[in-house]
């Protein structure tokens, strides 16, 4: 396990969040603070709003109708306000990047998987263009992989690779957050391990928030942990703590197996 940062600073507030699918209420007034430079993980069964709390954050429903928020999530250190009518969800998704659960690259060259947030945003200097996907490329553990073959179809490319290419096209815009939904779930477990090193080697950089059904790699990538139930924080802390010695017997009969 990782220990967090002695010194910690709020990189996003999460006040009164509800968030409601329609007439279903999803999520039920979750308040938390992810930590700047940490890893946080959000665990729990399936279907207990784990992904639809890590859409919140970059405003990943507003892609559908009848989706409505209630509450805060502020971004500091300007205390946007992610879930403001006035703030842009195209900026915010400028600013808080996701990796999905299973690996998707554009039918595009790797080059070009990398650079598309860049171009979204009007970036036409090819050197400038060049130099931020071999940066993203380099921080996402690829670059000597791709080096010689960036005009292939990232489609060629393995699994594992994919997804750390994911991961590159997420960054290159420099991110201050990084959501990952379940980034694992469709890899081998070599692949996987070279996710969970670089998800590590990343939070020097940035804030992470991973969903993740496997307790293990929480335990592994973690700095904090939330334990989520029907749509509601059951218990949030420090993922030794909440592994070792949960305050919330929930917790315990989830983490020990009992239950869930």
């Amino acid at each position: 396990m990782t220990g967090p940062d002695t010194k910690l600073v709020a990189k996003a507030e999460v006040q009164n969040l509800n968030f409601y699918y329609g007439e279903y209420h999803a999520l039920k007034n979750l308040s938390m603070v992810l930590h700047e430079k940490n890893v946080t993980a959000l665990i729990g069964p399936s279907g207990c709003g784990k992904s639809t709390f890590l859409r919140c954050f970059n405003r990943m429903h507003d892609l559908y109708p009848g989706n409505r928020y209630e509450g805060n999530i502020l971004l500091h250190p300007d205390n946007t306000n992610l879930l403001s009518r006035e703030v842009d969800p195209i900026e915010v998704r400028m600013r808080i990047s996701m990796v999905f659960q299973k690996p998707n690259p554009f039918p595009k060259s790797i080059y070009e998987n990398v650079a598309y947030g860049l171009r979204v945003r009007g970036e036409r200097r090819k050197r400038y263009v060049d130099e931020k996907v071999e940066q993203a490329l380099r921080g996402a553990a690829l670059w000597d992989e791709v080096t010689d073959r960036l005009d292939d179809l990232a489609f060629n490319l393995s699994g594992g690779q994919q997804q750390r290419l994911c991961i590159a096209r997420a960054l290159a815009t420099d991110p201050e957050i990084l959501l990952f939904d379940e980034p694992t779930s469709a890899l081998d477990p070599i692949a996987t391990a070279s996710i969970e090193e670089l998800i590590t080697d990343l939070k020097s950089r940035l804030t992470i928030l991973i969903v993740t059904h496997n307790m293990q790699q929480a335990a592994r990538v973690s700095d904090f942990t939330a334990y989520m139930y029907l749509g509601e924080i059951i218990e949030f802390g420090v993922t030794d703590s909440i592994f070792i010695k949960p305050k919330m017997k929930q917790t315990e009969d989830y983490i020990t197996g009992r239950f869930g």
